[in-house]
């Protein structure tokens, strides 16, 4: 007998399952005390609105290997006396552009698509039973495979349901278009189908949206600006509420937003916290099911007024429990200041998804690969002199300590932190500043070694003679000469308080550290313009998520901030600074000039030791200028293989 040789291919991965990553990654958050587990979004079909596999789980794709695999992570949850609920969703005009692959996009009628230029094609009325048949297999598949109920992915956020629902984007003049109750149609058919399949005991959540903050196609309002609402405003939201709970559905899960106007749907650090609290209020008050809110609902006693006022009756964390999978216990356990923070900045959850299909956490390493990250004791344990108390050098300090080794911490100046202690300065930066704060908590209460005010030279470290060296020196503002001014500064300078910005004030870089600080001095009063030598704001900066840097881009000018792009900056003035752009030079006037153009890593430590020692590891911004969250991934990878 002669044995073939299989090709890889031969043996495809199963499709439209759990896979290892997932099933581990809910299962932890149930053993953090989360009680009640819905998962990210699911696309119940792959037949009128196809999707690149394998993107997300299919519970009608592949229904064995569904229930073969999601029932290994609902019997894994259910030991933690948790619950779970699977997340049921069609896409049209808003697909992710790397799902849809190929595949013409679809809507309720021939709309612009959300990420792509294209039109979408109108669905038929065969293609809406189809997908509603497509809803009741998935939740039976869920049943099956141990789910204690769904929730359908929804009349929200201009997701299909949602499409239909709005008038907006709803053009139909059959049963499926006109008025509300024709408009809702969709979603009532799609309840109905899964009681009808699964029995009225099952329960079925909505993800909902009350108000979609749509100015026009791929705009969105901002809070607080007055404008025209083409999708549904919060009247119709209410009434649609009362209906969709007449239909069927058990429970709403409250937001407000749209992709055209995703900063709502998806909040950054621009937004305030607990911002669709009073959306909740009103539905809660309206309707006779328990109401969930979530939206940067981190802050406990937040959560607590939510709940005690009568606003919701659950309240749902997201983000903040891929920050932190013990964020229940440690709440539970009087611990709160041991919780790690979510910094609201996507750098790691919708960042990563819009540009590499991937999911992680900036703050949290660790976040969807818990086995592969999972920390292991040192077998020999060493002293490790860590130099530079930024984020890199305190994550680095913390894995150590876990892993049993003995770290010590130098930082020269009289805080932990690093460049968090000027980034997180603006009002809508808090949660840098709750990150620097947790670091100094968590480390105290591992009762690692920090010297704060030590500088440290190349002479100190050969003689303490360490068993392995991390330097994490950070960096340094760039500068350029602008002249014989005295009224040039650096962001961090002005940011710390060392000097102040005029009345008038010219930032020169417009990435994500010029844009933050010019919205700060804004939002103080100045009067601030934005000078940017490429072509458009934030494009050196990146991959950040479009919630992020749209809104940013939006809030800009909305506080009448003066934006010169395709601009070089010349030389300081007496009264301001000469700057250069389609062949004309031009004078601006300004108080002060704030330099926001990068930073240079801090190698020169680094340089003078790494011949000396055979294990030293140069991490975070000394080693590249990046971002929060590369530094600490960094520090995560090199002390844990240390």
């Amino acid at each position: 007998m002669r044995w073939r040789r299989w090709a890889p291919s031969a043996f495809p991965i199963p499709k439209g399952g759990f896979n290892q990553r997932g099933i581990d990654y809910y299962v932890e958050r149930a053993r953090g005390g989360t009680a009640l587990i819905i998962t990210g979004v699911t696309f119940v079909d792959n037949q009128v609105e196809k999707h690149a596999m394998p993107s997300v789980p299919c519970p009608t794709h592949n229904g064995i290997h569904f229930v073969r695999t999601a029932r290994e992570l609902t019997e894994r949850i259910h030991s933690y006396d948790a619950r779970i609920f699977l997340q049921m969703s069609a896409g049209g005009r808003v697909t992710i552009p790397t799902n849809l692959g190929d595949h013409p996009p679809v809507a309720p009628s021939p709309i612009p698509h959300r990420w792509l230029n294209k039109t979408c094609r109108a669905l038929s009325k065969e293609e809406i039973r189809h997908i509603v048949r497509m809803f009741g297999i998935g939740a039976v598949n869920a049943k099956r495979a141990g789910f204690d109920g769904v929730e359908i992915h929804a009349v929200h956020e201009g997701y299909l349901l949602d499409q239909f629902a709005i008038s907006f984007f709803n053009r139909r003049t059959d049963e499926y278009g006109g008025s509300l109750e024709n408009r809702l149609r969709f979603a009532r058919e799609v309840v109905e189908e899964i009681k009808e399949r699964c029995g009225d005991d099952f329960p079925v959540a909505l993800r909902y949206s009350v108000k979609s903050f749509i100015k026009d196609w791929r705009e969105g309002g901002l809070p607080g600006e007055t404008f025209d609402e083409k999708g549904r405003d919060v009247e119709e939201g209410i009434e649609a509420a009362k209906l969709l709970v007449s239909y069927g559905y058990d429970a709403l899960d409250v937001d407000v937003g749209s992709y055209d106007a995703w900063w709502w749907s998806h909040p950054p650090m621009y937004m305030p916290k607990g911002l669709y609290i009073p959306y909740a209020k009103r539905v809660k008050e309206t309707v006779d099911v328990p109401v969930i809110c979530a939206g940067r609902m981190d802050n406990p006693d937040l959560a607590l007024d939510a709940l005690v006022s009568g606003a919701c009756d659950i309240i749902g964390l997201g983000r903040p429990l891929l920050a932190d999978l013990e964020y229940v216990n440690k709440l539970r356990a009087g611990k709160r200041e041991l919780i790690r923070p979510c910094l609201s900045c996507h750098e790691g959850c919708m960042g990563r998804i819009q540009e590499y299909s991937s999911l992680g956490c900036a703050v949290n390493p660790a976040a969807c690969r818990e086995r592969e990250a999972r920390l292991t004791p040192a077998l020999q344990p060493k002293k490790v002199m860590i130099i530079g108390g930024g984020v890199a050098g305190c994550e680095a300090a913390r894995v150590l300590k876990l892993r049993g080794h003995e770290p010590v911490l130098y930082e020269k100046g009289d805080r932990l932190g690093g460049n968090l202690l000027a980034g997180g300065v603006p009002d809508f930066k808090e949660d840098d500043r709750a990150l620097a704060a947790w670091y100094e908590n968590v480390l105290r209460d591992l009762q690692v070694r920090i010297k704060l005010n030590t500088p440290v030279t190349a002479d100190m470290v050969r003689e303490e003679n360490p068993d392995a060296v991390i330097v994490a020196t950070g960096s340094i503002p760039k500068r350029i000469p602008l002249g014989d001014g005295n009224n040039t500064f650096t962001a961090t300078e002005v940011l710390l308080g060392e000097k102040t910005a005029g009345e008038r004030t010219v930032v020169v870089g417009g990435g994500l550290v010029g844009c933050e600080l010019a919205l700060w001095l804004a939002k103080k009063g100045k009067q601030v313009t934005l000078v940017e030598e490429m072509d458009e704001l934030l494009a050196a900066n990146g991959p950040l998520c479009h919630a992020n840097s749209d809104m940013l881009k939006a809030l800009i000018p909305h506080y009448g901030i003066k934006v010169l792009t395709s601009t070089k900056v010349i030389r300081a003035t007496e009264k301001g600074v000469l700057v250069h752009a389609d062949g004309e030079e031009t004078e601006i006037e300004a108080d002060t000039v704030v330099l926001a153009i990068g930073f240079d890593p801090d190698k020169t430590l680094y340089d003078e030791l790494k011949h000396d020692f055979a294990n030293i590891h140069r991490i975070g911004d000394s080693r590249r200028v990046a971002n929060i969250m590369y530094a600490i991934w960094d520090a995560y990878e090199v002390a844990s293989s240390l």
